[in-house]
């Protein structure tokens, strides 16, 4: 019974792990289909930090990179 309950904590954290790297991803996405069209600074600020936010993400650094896409998000007004 031992083995079991630390198989299946062992499985549990192996398959949410990946799953939590898949939020920066639509963050970044959320974040360009917001300022598709906009010209203003909030936009390009908005753009840079996505750029930032997917470079992080693309280096292993899932929680930088959802926090800095989180913040963008914030600045433009989105929740």
């Amino acid at each position: 019974m031992k083995r079991f309950v630390t198989f299946a904590a062992l499985a549990l954290i192996a398959v949410a792990t990946p799953a939590m790297a898949f939020q920066c991803p639509k963050l970044v996405k959320q974040i360009n289909d917001t300022t598709g069209n906009r010209l203003d600074a909030a936009g390009y600020d908005a753009r840079a930090e996505a750029a930032k936010a997917s470079k992080l993400h693309a280096e292993g650094k899932h929680a930088e990179s959802e926090k800095t896409a989180k913040d963008a998000l914030a600045k433009l007004g989105v929740k």
